[in-house]
Protein backbone atom coordinates (compact mmCIF):
# COMPACT_ATOMS: atom_id res chain seq x y z
CA UNK A 1 0.00 0.00 0.00
CA UNK A 2 1.48 3.18 -1.47
CA UNK A 3 2.67 6.01 0.98
CA UNK A 4 0.23 9.12 1.97
CA UNK A 5 1.84 12.28 0.02
CA UNK A 6 1.96 15.23 2.90
CA UNK A 7 -1.15 16.88 1.83
CA UNK A 8 -3.17 13.72 2.36
CA UNK A 9 -1.12 13.17 6.09
CA UNK A 10 -2.54 16.31 6.67
CA UNK A 11 -5.76 15.48 6.39
CA UNK A 12 -5.73 12.59 7.73
CA UNK A 13 -4.22 14.29 10.74
CA UNK A 14 -7.09 16.90 10.70
CA UNK A 15 -10.17 14.01 10.51
CA UNK A 16 -8.00 12.13 13.80
CA UNK A 17 -8.38 15.69 15.47
CA UNK A 18 -11.91 15.74 14.38
CA UNK A 19 -12.92 12.51 15.23
CA UNK A 20 -11.47 12.53 18.49
CA UNK A 21 -12.64 15.67 19.52
CA UNK A 22 -16.08 14.70 18.55
CA UNK A 23 -16.47 11.11 19.90
CA UNK A 24 -13.66 11.20 23.11
CA UNK A 25 -15.99 10.78 26.24
CA UNK A 26 -17.95 8.14 25.04
CA UNK A 27 -18.65 5.21 27.83
CA UNK A 28 -20.67 3.07 25.16
CA UNK A 29 -17.76 1.18 23.73
CA UNK A 30 -17.75 3.90 20.75
CA UNK A 31 -15.60 6.10 21.38
CA UNK A 32 -12.47 7.56 20.19
CA UNK A 33 -10.33 4.93 21.03
CA UNK A 34 -12.46 2.46 19.50
CA UNK A 35 -12.27 4.57 16.36
CA UNK A 36 -8.48 4.07 16.80
CA UNK A 37 -8.03 0.71 17.05
CA UNK A 38 -9.90 0.23 13.78
CA UNK A 39 -7.70 2.21 12.08
CA UNK A 40 -4.79 0.80 13.45
CA UNK A 41 -6.18 -2.68 12.42
CA UNK A 42 -6.58 -1.42 8.71
CA UNK A 43 -3.49 -0.45 8.77
CA UNK A 44 -2.32 -4.11 9.87
CA UNK A 45 -4.66 -5.95 7.85
CA UNK A 46 -3.83 -3.82 4.59
CA UNK A 47 -0.05 -4.37 4.68
CA UNK A 48 -0.25 -6.95 2.21
CA UNK A 49 -3.37 -5.11 0.13
CA UNK A 50 -2.82 -3.25 -2.89
CA UNK A 51 -5.75 -0.95 -1.25
CA UNK A 52 -5.73 2.96 -1.54
CA UNK A 53 -3.81 3.47 1.67
CA UNK A 54 -5.76 7.54 1.78
CA UNK A 55 -9.61 5.82 1.29
CA UNK A 56 -8.75 3.43 3.89
CA UNK A 57 -7.47 5.34 6.58
CA UNK A 58 -10.52 8.44 5.70
CA UNK A 59 -13.35 5.41 6.24
CA UNK A 60 -11.48 4.02 8.80
CA UNK A 61 -11.81 6.98 11.02
CA UNK A 62 -14.88 8.30 9.97
CA UNK A 63 -16.74 4.88 10.12
CA UNK A 64 -18.86 5.11 13.16
CA UNK A 65 -18.87 9.62 12.95
CA UNK A 66 -22.74 9.79 13.74
CA UNK A 67 -23.95 5.99 14.23
CA UNK A 68 -27.55 5.24 13.84
CA UNK A 69 -27.09 3.20 17.08
CA UNK A 70 -26.98 6.83 18.49
CA UNK A 71 -29.29 8.64 15.82
CA UNK A 72 -32.48 6.97 16.25
CA UNK A 73 -31.98 4.51 13.58
CA UNK A 74 -31.27 6.73 10.90
CA UNK A 75 -28.86 4.83 8.76
CA UNK A 76 -27.90 8.39 6.46
CA UNK A 77 -26.27 10.29 9.83
CA UNK A 78 -23.17 8.64 9.04
CA UNK A 79 -22.55 8.81 5.42
CA UNK A 80 -24.21 12.51 5.53
CA UNK A 81 -22.22 13.75 8.72
CA UNK A 82 -18.50 12.01 6.94
CA UNK A 83 -19.83 13.95 3.59
CA UNK A 84 -20.09 17.52 5.35
CA UNK A 85 -16.22 16.97 7.14
CA UNK A 86 -14.25 15.59 3.82
CA UNK A 87 -16.60 18.68 1.69
CA UNK A 88 -14.60 20.95 3.58
CA UNK A 89 -11.37 19.38 3.04
CA UNK A 90 -11.66 20.22 -0.94
CA UNK A 91 -11.27 16.63 -1.64
CA UNK A 92 -12.71 15.03 -5.18
CA UNK A 93 -15.98 13.72 -5.50
CA UNK A 94 -14.87 10.04 -6.63
CA UNK A 95 -12.87 9.65 -3.06
CA UNK A 96 -15.58 11.03 -1.15
CA UNK A 97 -17.84 8.96 -2.56
CA UNK A 98 -16.00 6.00 -1.79
CA UNK A 99 -15.43 7.04 1.83
CA UNK A 100 -19.23 7.81 2.09
CA UNK A 101 -20.19 4.18 1.10
CA UNK A 102 -18.02 2.44 2.98
CA UNK A 103 -19.55 4.15 5.85
CA UNK A 104 -23.23 3.64 5.23
CA UNK A 105 -22.12 -0.07 4.33
CA UNK A 106 -19.54 -1.14 7.35
CA UNK A 107 -22.39 -2.07 10.18
CA UNK A 108 -23.46 -5.39 10.72
CA UNK A 109 -27.30 -5.35 9.85
CA UNK A 110 -28.68 -8.85 11.20
CA UNK A 111 -27.90 -12.07 11.05
CA UNK A 112 -30.41 -12.50 7.91
CA UNK A 113 -28.73 -9.80 6.08
CA UNK A 114 -25.83 -9.55 3.67
CA UNK A 115 -23.34 -6.71 3.51
CA UNK A 116 -21.05 -7.46 1.30
CA UNK A 117 -18.22 -4.37 0.16
CA UNK A 118 -17.75 -3.48 -3.26
CA UNK A 119 -14.23 -2.61 -2.93
CA UNK A 120 -11.12 -3.80 -0.94
CA UNK A 121 -11.27 -0.68 1.28
CA UNK A 122 -14.47 -1.36 2.60
CA UNK A 123 -13.57 -4.70 3.03
CA UNK A 124 -10.88 -3.89 4.88
CA UNK A 125 -12.34 -1.30 7.22
CA UNK A 126 -15.33 -3.65 7.73
CA UNK A 127 -13.11 -6.60 8.94
CA UNK A 128 -11.40 -3.82 10.92
CA UNK A 129 -14.51 -2.69 12.61
CA UNK A 130 -15.33 -6.48 13.23
CA UNK A 131 -12.32 -7.11 14.80
CA UNK A 132 -13.30 -4.95 17.27
CA UNK A 133 -16.63 -6.91 18.24
CA UNK A 134 -15.15 -10.35 19.33
CA UNK A 135 -11.97 -11.08 21.56
CA UNK A 136 -11.58 -9.55 25.27
CA UNK A 137 -12.23 -6.10 23.94
CA UNK A 138 -15.49 -7.06 22.30
CA UNK A 139 -16.69 -8.63 25.05
CA UNK A 140 -15.77 -5.35 27.38
CA UNK A 141 -17.54 -3.71 24.75
CA UNK A 142 -20.44 -5.46 24.46
CA UNK A 143 -21.46 -4.84 27.87
CA UNK A 144 -20.57 -1.04 28.09
CA UNK A 145 -23.03 -0.85 25.54
CA UNK A 146 -25.56 -2.66 27.33
CA UNK A 147 -25.06 -0.89 29.88
CA UNK A 148 -25.83 2.63 28.32
CA UNK A 149 -28.76 1.67 26.70
CA UNK A 150 -30.31 -0.10 30.07
CA UNK A 151 -29.98 -3.56 28.77
CA UNK A 152 -30.31 -6.68 31.61
CA UNK A 153 -27.01 -8.27 31.18
CA UNK A 154 -28.80 -11.84 30.91
CA UNK A 155 -32.02 -13.46 31.03
CA UNK A 156 -32.49 -17.20 30.24
CA UNK A 157 -36.70 -16.29 29.72
CA UNK A 158 -35.35 -14.29 27.19
CA UNK A 159 -33.34 -15.74 24.21
CA UNK A 160 -31.75 -14.50 20.99
CA UNK A 161 -32.97 -14.33 17.96
CA UNK A 162 -31.52 -14.58 14.41
CA UNK A 163 -33.03 -11.36 13.22
CA UNK A 164 -34.08 -11.53 9.59
CA UNK A 165 -33.90 -7.44 8.57
CA UNK A 166 -32.00 -4.24 9.87
CA UNK A 167 -35.46 -3.08 11.22
CA UNK A 168 -35.53 -6.22 13.53
CA UNK A 169 -32.10 -6.31 14.36
CA UNK A 170 -32.31 -2.17 15.05
CA UNK A 171 -35.72 -2.29 17.28
CA UNK A 172 -35.70 -5.79 19.05
CA UNK A 173 -32.87 -5.95 21.45
CA UNK A 174 -32.34 -7.78 24.39
CA UNK A 175 -29.98 -8.89 27.26
CA UNK A 176 -26.62 -8.59 26.41
CA UNK A 177 -25.86 -11.90 26.09
CA UNK A 178 -28.02 -12.46 23.48
CA UNK A 179 -25.57 -10.52 21.34
CA UNK A 180 -23.23 -12.91 21.37
CA UNK A 181 -25.58 -15.41 19.47
CA UNK A 182 -27.42 -13.09 17.38
CA UNK A 183 -23.98 -10.96 15.77
CA UNK A 184 -20.66 -11.57 18.06
CA UNK A 185 -20.26 -15.62 16.92
CA UNK A 186 -21.09 -15.20 13.74
CA UNK A 187 -18.61 -12.30 12.51
CA UNK A 188 -15.34 -14.63 12.42
CA UNK A 189 -17.21 -16.51 9.09
CA UNK A 190 -18.26 -13.21 7.65
CA UNK A 191 -14.38 -11.71 7.16
CA UNK A 192 -13.26 -10.78 4.20
CA UNK A 193 -9.27 -10.84 4.27
CA UNK A 194 -7.15 -13.85 5.27
CA UNK A 195 -5.69 -11.63 7.69
CA UNK A 196 -8.76 -10.24 9.19
CA UNK A 197 -9.58 -13.94 9.41
CA UNK A 198 -6.30 -14.80 11.17
CA UNK A 199 -6.56 -12.58 13.81
CA UNK A 200 -10.24 -13.41 14.41
CA UNK A 201 -10.21 -16.96 14.77
CA UNK A 202 -7.99 -16.22 17.78
CA UNK A 203 -10.58 -13.64 19.25
CA UNK A 204 -13.32 -16.02 18.63
CA UNK A 205 -12.10 -18.57 20.59
CA UNK A 206 -11.94 -16.08 23.64
CA UNK A 207 -15.43 -15.34 23.06
CA UNK A 208 -16.58 -18.99 23.20
CA UNK A 209 -14.69 -19.64 26.14
CA UNK A 210 -15.92 -16.47 27.91
CA UNK A 211 -19.63 -18.45 27.13
CA UNK A 212 -18.46 -21.23 28.82
CA UNK A 213 -17.64 -20.04 31.78
CA UNK A 214 -20.47 -17.31 31.87
CA UNK A 215 -22.65 -20.20 31.76
CA UNK A 216 -21.43 -22.25 33.93
CA UNK A 217 -21.21 -19.44 37.05
CA UNK A 218 -24.85 -18.67 35.96
CA UNK A 219 -26.07 -22.06 36.31
CA UNK A 220 -24.17 -22.82 39.52
CA UNK A 221 -26.36 -24.96 42.25
CA UNK A 222 -25.60 -26.09 45.59
CA UNK A 223 -23.77 -28.99 46.34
Amino acid sequence: MADLTDEQQQIIDRTADFVRNQMEGDSSGHDWWHVWRVWQNSLVISRNEKANRFVTELAALLHDIADWKFHDGDESAGPKAARAWLSEQSLGESVIEHVCDIVATVSFKGAGVETPMATLEGKIVQDADRLEAIGAIGIARCFAFGGAKGRLMHDPEDPPELHASFDDYKNKSGPSINHFYEKLLLLKDRMNTKTGLKIAAQRHKVLEDFLVQFHAEWNITST
